[in-house]
């Protein structure tokens, strides 16, 4: 179509003609209303920017960590790398602890041998302050193999079993006649 017919249709709809491809051969335009076509394209690109910034997790650890509470942030990490987020790793120090900052970087050279099935290290672990820092980036989803799993999970696991059929093991003396079924004796 030509541009002035295009114009004209526009301004006959009472609408803006705007060009949507300049760079496509010929570019291609859209009879819209201009202010509420910036409205989608804002909320679109905003979109953008809030899935990004929700690609990174974290996890916080202390340096005399329970066994327990260990598993379970592990199992929390491996769900978050699982769904192709990054993991950021923070292990706090307070008071005196400083004073031990060898147990914290043992504790996080831990965290990433228990996790190097499913992740790769995209930050060393540092010291930040009070802090150590590092940063986990997932493997690609054919080379993740989890190793912590909630009950939850181990039981949907046993699910996927096939179903055996189990036969009954009562004694024959003990089992109905068709005579006592007849009268509901036993």
């Amino acid at each position: 179509m030509k541009i002035q017919d295009a114009l004209r249709r526009a301004q006959e709809l009472g609408l803006d003609l705007v060009e949507v491809a300049a760079t496509a051969e010929p570019p291609v335009c859209r009879i819209v209303d201009f202010g509420k076509f910036k409205y989608e394209q804002a909320k679109h690109d905003k979109d953008k920017k809030v899935s990004a910034a929700s690609k990174m997790k974290e996890i916080k650890f202390r340096v005399n960590i329970d066994d327990h509470d260990y598993q379970t942030k592990m199992r929390h990490g491996e769900e978050f790398l699982d769904k192709g987020h990054k993991v950021r790793v923070l292990l706090q120090f307070r008071g005196r602890e400083m004073a031990h900052k060898e147990l914290g970087m043992q504790l996080m050279e831990k965290i990433k041998r228990d996790l190097v099935q499913m992740a790769s290290v995209e930050q060393e672990p540092k010291l930040q302050g009070r802090s150590v820092i590092m940063t986990l980036a997932p493997l690609p989803k054919a080379k993740r193999h989890r190793h912590f799993f909630s009950t939850h999970e181990l039981l949907q696991q046993d699910d996927d079993f096939d179903e055996v059929e189990v036969e009954d093991e009562t004694p024959e003396a003990d089992q109905p006649t068709p005579e006592k079924q007849k009268t509901g004796a036993h």
